[in-house]
């Protein structure tokens, strides 16, 4: 299984390359400057040149707050750009695995979201996603649109990633109490990726395994409760710690508004691709072994 995966510096695309030899497969990964989102001249003719049995788009424009002053470039890579990609993986005849968030929706309801729920965006990141998704499903019938949510890993810049950072400097850190969601951790992320792929390409004509999906770790926390899990296991591993001090989102305002609820109804995926990723308490711990131990390596406890 050789897939193409756009998005060569991000969290799930070093996953995706990380978890590719665990899964008999083999992972390409292309980024700017040589494949760039926001310039869609040439995408096609790139991926036919590297060729492969299903793309993977992971690549996306993530700043969030800067996206409300940037909303023509959150449009051209996550909207125009995630459309070029679909159109050309139609037209090389391959499946494609678009990624997506919970933004897409408003965050006001008072149970996870499903796939079929309306959608409004709150902020110029999540709009450009929500336009990303509506152009692959325009450009290809053979998709499959994964909604996630709270990505964290050992790679890039994250949640965890931050806090551990911080806690080396401050004995207490406020963080936002009142936003709910489910942090999952992008090698989790990235095993799920590569079970649908395999189910895509295996049983082609299908059509319940295409569309849109939720798939996050399962469980819920809010991002108090989920740095109040960090510290603990990190003082556990021998790594920095610090207390948590709950905030309301209004205390910690932002350019861009985030949903109050991002939780993800992930029973469609478990139903149709028989995928259910584990749990964020039972995934955060390897996570935080390793940036513990990097932590350590550099002299930082």
């Amino acid at each position: 299984m050789r897939i193409i995966v756009i998005g060569k510096e991000g969290q799930v695309a070093r996953a995706l390359a990380e978890r590719a030899r665990m899964h008999e497969a083999e992972a390409v990964l292309l980024g700017r400057p040589k494949l760039d989102l926001a310039d869609p001249s040439g995408i096609e003719d790139i991926l036919r040149e590297k060729g492969g049995d299903l793309i993977v788009n992971a690549a996306a424009y993530t700043a969030v707050d800067q996206a409300e002053a940037e909303p023509e470039l959150a449009e051209a890579i996550n909207g125009i750009g995630a459309g070029v990609v679909a159109g050309a993986a139609a037209a090389m005849g391959v499946p494609l695995v678009q990624l997506s968030t919970d933004y897409v929706f408003n965050g006001i309801l008072d149970r996870p979201y499903r796939e079929d729920d309306a959608v409004e965006p709150l902020g110029a990141y999540g709009a450009s996603k929500l336009l990303g998704e509506t152009a692959v499903a325009a450009e290809t019938e053979d998709h499959v649109i994964l909604r996630t949510a709270w990505i964290y890993s050992p790679f890039g810049r994250n949640f965890v990633k931050t806090m551990l950072g911080l806690a080396v400097e401050r004995d207490e850190i406020g963080v936002v109490a009142d936003q709910v969601g489910s942090p999952t951790n992008a090698l989790d992320l990235a095993d799920g990726i590569y079970g649908v792929a395999r189910n895509l390409l295996e049983r082609p004509e299908e059509k319940s395994l295409r569309g849109i999906f939720h798939m996050t770790g399962a469980g819920f926390a809010s991002w108090a409760e989920f740095a109040t899990e960090i510290f603990a296991l990190s003082d556990r591993l021998g790594g920095p710690t610090a207390r948590v001090r709950p905030l309301s989102a209004a205390d910690y305002p932002t350019p861009a508004r985030r949903p109050a609820n991002s939780r993800l109804d992930c029973t469609k995926l478990e139903a149709a691709h028989g995928i259910r990723l584990s749990s964020w308490q039972a995934s955060l711990e390897p996570c935080l072994k390793r940036l513990v131990m990097e932590l350590r390596t550099s002299g930082n406890r």
